[in-house]
Parts: C-alpha cells; sequence; structure tokens
C-alpha cells in the first residue's frame, strides 16, 4: 500500500482562511489535482478525516466535506470513517499531465470546421408541449423545468430594475456588444469557476436568449449538413431538434447508469462531429456521468477531432453534496462548450443564458451572436449582474435549493399516499423533475394524453428516446409547484391511472 504523507500531496495544497473560496472547496480543489496528475497514485490510502485535519490545522467538516464530493464523483474509493482511497478505476490517461492545464491549450485554427448556414426546419418541434399543440400559459403540475415562481424575489428585482433605469448611462441606450454585458461576462466566470469548475476568461463567455439559442447557435456553426452527431437516447428534445435543424445526422447512443456509453459511440460513428451531453444530470433519467466516462469521451474528442456540447441545465439544484464538477474542467484540448441557463434557477421570460466556448470559437461565436439578434437586453443583464456581483444569486441557489428538495419529498409521498401500485415514484439526488415509472406493459403516451385532458401535464419517458426501450415512465416536475399543489394533483392523476 502506497504511504501517505504531507509530502507527497498535502503541504502542496494552498488553503487560505482568508479567501473567499471556502477551505473545504480548496482541499477538495487540492485533492483533485493531485489525483489527476498523479501525485497520488491509484489504492494510495488517505489519512483519516481526522488525521487530516490536524495536519492540515483545519476543522474535520472541511476535510469531511472535501472527501465527500470526491467520493461522489468518483476520484475516492470506501467510505468515510472507514478507510478511504484513491480511486482503482482511473483510466491510465486520466494520470497524465496533458489533460490538466489552468489554461486551455488552442491546437484548433480559429473558424476551423464551421457549418454553411441553412433553413431550419419548421417543421421540427422544439419540445414535447409543441408536438402535442398544447398551451403552457398557466403552470399545470407536473410540468418539468418551471422554476419556483413564488420563490422569486420579484421586490428586490423590481428595486434593482428600477435602480437600473433611473441610473442608466446614455450609451447603454444603443446597441450593445454582441458577446455580451462585459461586468456579467466577468460575473459568470468567477461564478462558474467556483461553483461548476469551468475553466475560461469572461472572453469566452457568450451571453444568448436562453440555452435554446446557445443549442441553435452551435449547431449551425459546427455543423454542415450530414454530419454525424452523438446523442444521448433518451435525449433533450430541445437539444435533438436544434441539430436535426442544422440538417446533422443523428447517431442515438445509449445511456447506462455511468451516462453515454461512449464505447457505443465508437462502433456506430468513431468519426462523428459532435457530441451532445448532460454529463451532470442525464435528461431525462437523471444519472451523473462517471469519471471514467467523462476521460474516455474527451479522449474520443481529442482523437477524432470532434466537439463536446455540455448542457449544465440544472446541476446547481444538488440535493446532496455540491454540484458535481463540470466536464469542461477537465478538458485541455479546447473540445467543450458549455451551455448554462438562467431560466431554471431564475426565471424563463428572462431569456438570458450563455455559452463557454474554446477561445478558437470565441470570434465565430460572438460574430454569429450578432447576426442572430445582435444582442441580449442591456437592461436585463445589467440587473442580472448586480444580483450576481451582490451575493443575492447565490442567495437565491440556496433557498430553491432547499425549496425543490421539500417539494421533490411532497411528490414522493403523495405518490406513496394516493398511487401505490400505480406510479412509482423515488428521489432524485439533482434536478427539478423525477420520474413517476409505471407499470410494466402500460402505454405511457395514451395514459399521458388522458392526462393532459385532466389539465395534469405529465410528459411520456418514451417521447424523449430515439431507439431506447426504456420501461414506461412519466416525466414529473415537481420545483414550480406547492406541496398542497402536487398532492391534489397526485391524487386526480391516480383517479386517472
Amino acid at each position: 500500500m502506497a504511504k501517505y504523507t504531507k509530502k507527497i500531496a498535502f503541504a502542496n495544497i494552498p488553503l487560505n482562511a482568508n479567501s473567499s473560496v471556502p477551505l473545504y472547496q480548496q482541499l477538495y480543489d487540492g485533492l483533485r489535482e493531485a489525483i489527476l496528475t498523479g501525485q497520488l497514485k491509484a489504492k494510495t490510502r488517505l489519512p483519516s478525516t481526522r488525521t487530516l485535519a490536524k495536519e492540515l490545522n483545519v476543522s474535520r467538516n472541511t476535510v469531511m466535506n472535501a472527501f465527500e464530493q470526491l467520493l461522489m464523483e468518483g476520484y475516492l474509493e470506501g467510505k468515510v470513517g472507514a478507510g478511504t482511497y484513491v480511486a482503482q478505476t482511473l483510466p491510465d490517461e486520466l494520470l497524465h499531465t496533458s489533460f490538466i492545464g489552468e489554461r486551455v491549450k488552442e491546437p484548433i485554427q480559429a473558424n476551423s470546421g464551421l457549418s454553411k448556414r441553412g433553413e431550419l426546419l419548421a417543421s421540427i418541434p422544439v419540445s414535447v408541449a409543441q408536438r402535442y399543440k398544447i398551451s403552457l400559459d398557466n403552470a399545470t403540475p407536473f410540468q418539468n423545468g418551471l422554476p419556483a415562481y413564488d420563490g422569486f424575489p420579484f421586490r428586490m428585482w423590481a428595486k434593482m430594475v428600477s435602480n437600473a433605469w433611473q441610473n442608466l448611462p446614455a450609451k447603454a441606450f444603443g446597441y450593445g456588444a454582441s458577446g455580451g454585458y462585459k461586468p456579467l461576462r466577468e460575473a459568470v466566470a468567477n461564478h462558474l469557476a467556483t461553483t461548476r469548475a469551468v475553466k475560461c476568461s469572461p472572453e469566452q463567455v457568450i451571453i444568448v436568449s436562453g440555452s435554446q439559442q446557445a443549442l441553435d447557435l452551435t449547431s449551425r456553426l459546427l455543423l454542415d449538413p450530414g454530419d454525424p452527431v452523438w446523442v444521448e437516447d433518451p435525449c433533450y428534445m430541445g437539444a435533438y431538434s436544434a441539430l436535426r435543424a442544422a440538417g446533422a445526422k443523428i447517431i442515438p447512443i445509449p445511456v447506462d447508469n455511468e451516462g453515454i456509453d461512449v464505447s457505443q459511440g465508437i462502433i456506430k460513428s468513431l468519426q462523428a462531429r459532435l457530441v451532445y451531453v448532460t454529463p451532470s444530470h442525464q435528461f431525462p433519467l437523471g444519472m451523473a456521468m462517471s469519471l471514467a466516462r467523462r476521460v474516455a469521451l474527451l479522449e474520443w474528442a481529442k482523437s477524432s477531432n470532434a466537439w463536446i456540447l455540455e448542457d449544465d441545465y440544472d446541476s446547481d439544484f444538488r440535493y446532496i453534496g455540491r454540484p458535481i464538477a463540470s466536464l469542461q474542467g477537465l478538458d485541455s484540448e479546447g473540445r467543450v462548450i458549455y451551455i448554462g441557463t438562467f431560466s431554471k434557477v431564475l426565471s424563463p421570460t428572462l431569456r438570458l443564458g450563455y455559452l463557454v466556448v474554446p477561445p478558437s470559437l470565441v470570434d465565430a461565436f460572438t460574430s454569429a451572436r450578432a447576426l442572430s439578434d445582435r444582442h441580449s437586453p442591456q437592461v436585463e443583464q445589467m440587473v442580472l449582474t448586480d444580483f450576481i456581483v451582490e451575493g443575492h444569486f447565490s442567495q437565491h441557489i440556496r433557498r430553491m435549493r432547499a425549496l425543490y428538495s421539500e417539494r421533490q419529498q411532497a411528490l414522493v409521498q403523495a405518490a406513496k399516499e394516493y398511487a401505490t401500485g400505480l406510479l412509482t415514484v423515488t428521489a432524485n439526488e439533482t434536478g427539478m423533475h423525477t420520474i413517476g415509472w409505471l407499470p410494466e406493459g402500460s402505454d405511457d403516451i395514451a395514459i399521458s394524453k388522458k392526462l393532459i385532458s385532466k389539465q395534469i401535464i405529465a410528459y411520456p419517458l418514451s417521447m424523449y428516446s430515439i431507439e431506447a426501450k426504456c420501461p414506461p415512465g412519466l416525466l414529473l416536475g415537481y420545483a414550480g409547484f406547492r406541496p398542497e399543489d402536487i398532492f391534489l394533483a397526485m391524487k386526480k392523476m391516480a383517479t386517472v391511472l
């Protein structure tokens, strides 16, 4: 068994009690880097949390929080308090420093491989709601993807909007930068660095009108008609539709409890141009991509000169441990395009999201953003900047995380109370929806249509499948609905079932 000593790794972890970054985050970052760079080898046993806390002169809770996050993400194995080791299954290629770097390399020439501009296919629905031709004017249980409108800080936001208009400089009435309001790009870059382990400069952040524009923009820029593209199966319909509209040849790749099966992707289409993934919280099934799969995906993208489109749509809402670090943070070859949105955290009506693109693509994305609709509304960007910088954004996420956890538990309890034997609902560790599993042999599409006729919106899992044969199930969004509304809707749903 390898020895563990401060000399090997721990003395090199800079811990600054005066930093705005929490100590457990600093320790997590230091241990993660030591593992990725090979300073801590596979199977190395780490000191006990008590011993390490004493050696580093920090609280035991600080060490336990860092260990638990590393255990959850697959860097460590074992159990806190019963022996903790560096994971045995780390792929050999992960231990090479070529995967790690504070700054992304730029091996790709600017504007390389951009697609031709094509016509969008008007016949492609962007959502299940559009396919069903149903109105979403009123939020109805159990729509997924809706934040808690009753939790939005309306008074504070209204006050900040009023202040912004009263103090708006004359130049803000003109056209803004197509890449986005510079202070907002800086705030987003700082937020992502501390919460999602994203490595980027503010210049790499492109502000867009929600994640759907990010998907459309990326698809049209990087794909030519006929280019093969891997997508998770089942898959988020908005991404599938954007890729199809760009003329991509869709290659459905199955997912399992480790996320997308990279080996199947290589068998089906080794030279695919792009892959769309939701690694922190697979949509719609909910698993997180394992570390081994992340590394395999990055290696494939590097060898195949392919792009990885990482959609990080709701990972701020993780109820056990901290949010899982981004795939982009492991990329040192400039292959990952990262998508985030404020629609899930704040409100879809803001129409604000962002892309983080490799340095080689900044100019191309900025130009394409200008061609699309010049820029997002300036005042909203200014207000959002203040909301983030003043600390309200982080506080809001924490409040919503607690609220959504409570609402998820209400959904689970309501299903047990009213739908036992008809619908099986289990809690998720992350997100704003879960799946209600129907009895074997059920027709989830027929059931979903019947529920919609009774003003209950629970989309069928099979509508998100391309080739995958998923068990029958219904997507149940809970974030936007009060516990009492969830119980009433579940009682009504059980009658239909």
